[in-house]
């Protein structure tokens, strides 16, 4: 018997069926062991020695994996072909080293790039040893990682109260989120005026324009800065006369793209559907385990994370000829295309993203997939045969023109592009982040010194703008660019920043929240070292020189570490008043904008004698008064108009006290009156704002509604006891003794009437007696092919599908009342091979998880502080082991990370993170 590991289930029981009854493949679900998160797992003062601790969750997977050792033949490592699937070979084997499953099995690792049949008989034909140099390459940036959590993010959370973390890439790429916002608020707009005349050619055909110079001399784009140059220009245009000087058409070719990598797919996939990064790597993610089609589990892309931009011999040879089937042999290039990977690596630079079989169109494999998925095999599909298509044939023309107005000679100019054969334009163009469209207009024909008539003339006065923000495919375009992380962690650090709430998406574009600038602000301050481009790129690079064996991974965490703590020492002496005073300085042109009236900025505008200033609070930072606790005033850092300031709305009518809308340092909420109106001892009467309403749309009507709730409606008819209405956390109810209903779309809070109330309150009692939040029945969409019955439901965290006790929440992607089965199924599925479930609620969060994937770590531990376990005795749920054997290098390092992460408080004590593996 030959025993197969591989890391997915799904992927277990396909690669079964292709070896037959010889081999029996079992999955690890991933990463089976990872560094306890707690102080003192990577010891800089033993030569970054590893304390590796076995997933609790991953322990019983092991132990079938040792049974099923005895008595068998070979031991095939088969996991993902990357860095993270070498080092999930190592430590599987290493754990069956120590458990002394292993006796005088062979020990083989092969690696496919395709879940089919041909590739995987291929690869078991093809067997090698575990790439040392990988593993160490894996090893030192979850080492990297690691050492940067568990050391700095103390640091925050002591200097910085309300920030949760920081991360050696997440906190480079916060940083280009936050550098742009900065742009955006420093830009000045400029003025600039453009001309541009219609013309008509001597057989009436219309063109235009663009004035381009003037007497002689050239006219950029911003050179007419005035409408009074602007008006000189015209009085000359509209009394001059024109004709052709010259008409230069010149040949050109427009080449196909290479096929997708990792981050050239997330972009185009952005661009064109609007997918979030990870939600394109989790569809691809399933595209590569394979479909069901014709009964059997097929992979339909090839392995979804590389820098790779070359494509298989055979696949190219089925790429011309489906071109040759589908267009023509006139789109077939003479010779097969051949593309240069820009990845430094070599050993991780493999196939490019691609289908396994190119002759699946899109249109047949869409009655196959749910929508998500058939839209990203169509985009691969479409990009690895356009890849392989011949040029596009363009001709481009300029027109020059001269206007003589009297003395005076003008130039215009006029360009156009005419596709004289399409290529691979006829199937795929790329997508585009913020640049125009290149001018494809076609110019009528003309010869030089033909006459031209003017039709009309267009003054048009423009401003600049400034750069605009960050989408997430251009995000991700920028940190290839830099050479910041790696592409298959890009998705996981763009999740991070919106769940940290360092940054939001609006429009689709990434905008820098108040909590993200400040980190990135204390991190330029005091760490501007470690969020440098250029330092991060560097590091990069000798990480993957690591990879091809050329430096000794002990020696780059060395380098490293020595000049980090130093760092971290340097700041731990200094006071959060210090730190604040710094940041207050640095962000001073956010937080306080200039006033309409020209006053001071940092004046206090409830006692008028008060200075502002940035403070720090169990929640993050907030403007507060000098004069506290005299003067009460707060308001969130950005102060940009009186949405965010405090506002009289006008006086209740009842009390003839000022109803405010006040920005505390918990968002915005409606106020009756001051501190200064009520006795000792009473407090104002306050209100929230619903969610969904701005601010700035709260006027002093709605204002009396909110401070209104909640309230009696009526008395129920059976109890006697008060129905009341109000708003709570989940949105307006109705409520009746310790009975709870939500009010449905129709309903007002405001208005809703007592038998409507007591029709709610009725549904909600004869549904019996609910967990707790209320329970909701859900909507059935089909079966699961082995869970039993999958239902949608609403929870108390938002949307969920579920199955044979196995919850998977509803990504934002998704629309509860729109998900499919399929998509359903991959969400519990996802789930399940994390070890969710409700027979292991009970158990530890999971870890085992690629690093690479980590929504909290990946390429950048950022733990959260948590109260200090209880240590458990049993041995039997943990192994703990030391790194390979190696040299010992002598470590120069200050100090440990147990020593620079040490606090008197238990509750600074990093908790685990939590994270699986699909």
């Amino acid at each position: 018997m030959n025993i197969v590991i591989v890391e997915s289930p799904a992927k277990a029981k396909t690669i079964n069926k292709y070896l037959g009854s010889s081999y029996e493949v079992l999955a690890s679900f991933g990463h089976v062991r990872d560094l306890p998160a707690k102080n003192g797992s990577v010891d800089p003062d033993a030569n970054f020695k590893m304390i590796w601790e076995v997933d609790p969750k991953a322990a019983g997977r092991l132990n079938d994996i040792a049974k099923s050792l005895k008595g068998a033949d070979r031991l095939i490592l088969a996991t993902d072909p990357d860095r993270e699937g070498e080092a999930i070979s190592w430590h599987v084997l290493e754990v069956m080293k120590e458990k002394r499953a292993l006796k005088d099995q062979k020990i083989e690792r092969v690696v496919f790039n395709a879940i089919t049949k041909q590739a995987v008989s291929e690869a078991m034909k093809h067997p090698r040893e575990i790439d040392g140099a990988l593993v160490d390459a894996y090893m030192a940036r979850r080492a990297l990682d690691y050492l940067v959590g568990f050391t700095l993010s103390p640091v925050l959370w002591r200097k910085l109260p309300g920030a949760r973390s920081a991360g050696r890439v997440q906190s480079v790429a916060l940083r280009l989120v936050c550098d742009r916002e900065l742009e955006i608020e420093k830009f000045v707009p400029r003025e600039y005026w453009s001309l541009i005349a219609t013309l008509l050619t001597p057989r009436g055909d219309a063109f235009e324009a663009r004035l381009v110079g003037a007497d002689g001399k050239k006219i950029q784009r911003l050179d007419i800065g005035t409408g009074a140059e602007a008006e000189d220009f015209k009085k000359a245009l509209e009394l001059a006369t024109y004709a052709v000087t010259a008409v230069d058409a010149k040949p050109a070719r427009r080449n196909p793209q290479a096929p997708f990598t990792t981050s050239t797919l997330q972009q185009e996939a952005s661009r064109k559907y609007g997918f979030a990064p990870a939600h394109t790597m989790r569809i691809a993610q399933r595209l590569y385990e394979g479909i069901d089609i014709g009964g059997e589990t097929t992979g339909l892309i090839t392995y979804m994370r590389t820098d790779g931009v070359q494509i298989a011999p055979e696949a190219i040879t089925q790429a011309r000829k489906v071109i040759g089937e589908d267009y023509g042999n006139a789109y077939v290039p003479d010779s097969p295309r051949q593309y240069q990977a820009k990845a430094k690596n070599a050993q991780e630079a493999h196939e490019a993203i691609r289908p396994t079989d190119l002759s699946r169109r899109p249109d047949s494999m869409s009655r196959k997939l749910d929508a998500d998925q058939a839209k990203l095999y169509e985009l691969i599909w479409k990009r690895t045969i356009a890849s392989q298509m011949e040029s596009a044939e363009l001709e481009r023309t300029t027109v020059d023109i001269t206007a003589k107005a009297g003395s005076r000679t003008l130039e215009l100019r006029a360009t156009g592009q005419v596709v004289k054969f399409d290529g691979f334009l006829a199937l795929y163009q790329e997508g585009r982040d913020d640049e125009e469209d290149e001018d494809s207009r076609r110019l009528p024909a003309m010869s030089p010194n033909d006459a031209l008539k003017r039709q009309s003339l267009s003054v048009t006065q423009h401003f600049t703008e400034p750069p605009p923000r960050f989408s997430e495919a251009s995000l991700v375009k920028r940190m290839e660019e830099l050479g910041i992380g790696r592409p298959s962690t890009y998705a996981s650090i763009l999740q991070v920043l919106k769940d940290r709430g360092y940054v939001k998406l609006e429009k689709k574009r990434l905008h820098g929240e108040d909590k993200g600038r400040v980190v990135v602000a204390f991190l330029e301050s005091f760490f501007a070292r470690y969020v440098e481009y250029d330092f991060t790129a560097s590091l990069e690079e000798q990480l993957d020189r690591i990879s091809n064996n050329e430096i000794s991974w002990q020696q780059v965490l060395k380098d490293f570490w020595t000049g980090f703590i130093g760092a971290v020492d340097d700041i731990k002496e200094l006071r959060v008043a210090q730190v604040l005073d710094v940041l207050d300085d640095m962000l001073g042109q956010h937080i306080y904008p200039p006033r309409a009236d020209g006053g001071d900025i940092r004046q206090c505008p409830n006692c008028g004698t008060g200075r502002l200033n940035l403070k720090a609070g169990k929640f993050g930072a907030f403007v507060g008064c000098s004069n506290y606790p005299e003067c009460r005033y707060t308001r969130q850092l950005a102060a940009d108009g009186e949405a965010t300031a405090d506002r009289s709305l006008g006086q209740d009518p009842d009390t003839g006290r000022d109803v405010w809308v006040k920005a505390g340092r918990f968002g915005p909420y409606i106020q009756l009156g001051e501190q200064k109106d009520y006795e000792e001892g009473e407090k104002p009467k306050r209100a929230g704002i619903p969610k969904g309403t701005s601010p700035s749309d709260v006027d002093l009507e709605l204002a009396l509604k909110l401070l209104s709730l909640p309230r009696e409606i009526g008395k129920h008819p059976e109890t006697g006891q008060p129905i009341t209405a109000g708003l709570g956390r989940f949105g307006p109810f109705v409520k009746h003794e310790k009975t709870y209903a939500s009010l449905e779309a129709g309903d007002e809070v405001f208005d809703i009437g007592l038998n409507r109330a007591v029709t709610l309150i009725a549904e909600k009692v004869a549904k019996g007696p609910s967990r707790r939040f209320g329970a909701d029945p859900g909507k059935a969409l089909g079966d699961h092919p082995t869970l039993g019955t999958v239902t949608v439901k609403s929870g108390r965290y938002g949307a969920y599908v579920t199955a044979g006790g196995v919850n998977a929440t509803i990504p934002a992607e998704f629309e509860k009342d729109t998900i499919t089965l399929p998509q359903a199924i991959a969400l519990i599925d996802e789930r399940a091979a994390k070890g969710g479930g409700k027979a292991k609620k009970a158990a530890k969060p999971a870890k085992a998880k690629k690093a690479s994937e980590k929504a909290a770590d990946g390429e950048d531990a950022a733990p959260k502080p948590k109260k200090p376990a209880a240590k458990k005795a049993s041995a039997k749920s943990k192994s703990e082991s030391t790194s390979k054997a190696r040299a010992a290098v002598p470590s120069t390092a200050k100090t440990s990370p147990t020593k620079a992460a040490a606090t008197k408080n238990p509750a600074n004590t990093p908790a685990k993170k939590s994270a699986g593996k699909t």
